[in-house]
């Protein structure tokens, strides 16, 4: 699955992984996070990720 990277602080979203801290779970594909979702280091939207 493809990573995607926060333009703004570097944080790397990796579906492998999800995101625990905002209950997404493991094997979720970064377009198939919540419209609400935001970087969990410094809070940018979907909009401010590039996939790397």
């Amino acid at each position: 699955m493809e990573k995607w990277q926060c333009t703004i602080c570097g944080y790397i979203y990796d579906p492998s992984v999800g995101d625990p801290s905002q209950g997404i779970s493991p094997g979720t594909p970064f377009d198939k996070l919540p419209d609400n979702w935001v970087c969990p280091e410094c809070g940018a939207t979907k909009d401010m990720f590039e996939k790397i």
